[in-house]
């Protein structure tokens, strides 16, 4: 474990040298979700107050879109696929084949770096925006909603670091990742429910994406935080999110095993 703290140390350092630029990151990031609330706030200014838009008040829906840009940036990957891809691309990873270091834990460290510092610093344009908001800011249904979004979101970081490295593996079989990167970003941007609540959506449709990974990483600990999964549903919620962590992680090392033997080290 020493030299994997050695390395999450080292990635620390890396990352603080960019603190401005995540911070300049984090507050230019707001200026979607201001125009965000600002059509929701259209939305509902033709209702009566405490009036409904699918089963959500005003303050719910700004709460819901504050909470996954919280979500987001203790749990979203920045470039860890990109170089990921460079790596194999380039030929980097033949050291990690000669040395007593496991690349997905190597790769694992540096995410947890890069989330450790970017949340620190993106937590303050976020805190004054949501603090300007707080009319509107809903609290933890209880005591069992808090503890379970906590458990919820640190699942989905590993969810969304297994699938990011998986798709960065692609690169051992074609030249250029970017493509199938990007499509699985837009996908999962609308299934992850980043574009609006999937509660929103038709019930079946909402059923069908809740067997998919991609509603755990954003949308259902939302969900969780607000009280809007209860009882057996959460507990039920909670267990899938988990069989999905699990079943990323195996996919990322089968992946891994089938594409190293078609790496042919060139280049490194």
């Amino acid at each position: 474990m020493r030299k994997y703290l050695h390395v999450l140390g080292i990635g620390i350092q890396n990352t603080l040298v960019y603190r401005v630029n995540f911070l300049f990151r984090a507050a230019l990031g707001l200026i979607p979700l201001m125009g965000t609330l600002f059509v929701w706030r259209t939305i509902y200014g033709d209702k009566a107050p405490g009036e409904l838009v699918g089963s959500y008040t005003l303050a719910a829906m700004v709460s819901y879109y504050l909470l996954v840009t919280f979500v987001d940036a203790l749990t979203a990957v920045a470039e860890d696929d990109w170089q990921i891809a460079a790596d194999i691309k380039d030929g980097n990873i033949s050291q990690f084949l000669l040395k007593p270091v496991d690349y997905l834990t190597y790769r694992f460290c540096l995410y947890v770096s890069g989330r450790a510092i970017y949340t620190t610093v993106a937590l303050v344009p976020v805190a004054i925006f949501a603090w300007a908001q707080r009319e509107y800011l809903v609290g933890p249904a209880d005591l069992t909603a808090t503890l379970a979004f906590i458990g919820s979101t640190l699942m989905a970081g590993l969810l969304q670091f297994f699938i990011a490295y998986t798709s960065a593996l692609l690169a051992f079989w074609v030249l250029d990742v970017s493509t199938f990167i990007f499509i699985l970003f837009a996908f999962e941007y609308i299934a992850s429910g980043h574009l609006f609540p999937l509660d929103l959506l038709p019930p079946l449709l909402t059923k069908v994406l809740m067997l998919t990974p991609y509603p755990y990483l954003c949308h259902f600990p939302v969900s969780v935080y607000l009280g809007r999964v209860t009882g057996a549903d959460l507990w039920q919620g909670l267990g899938i999110q988990a069989l999905w962590v699990v079943l990323g992680y195996g996919l990322a090392r089968f992946v891994w095993s089938r594409g190293i033997r078609r790496y042919s080290a060139a280049g490194g």
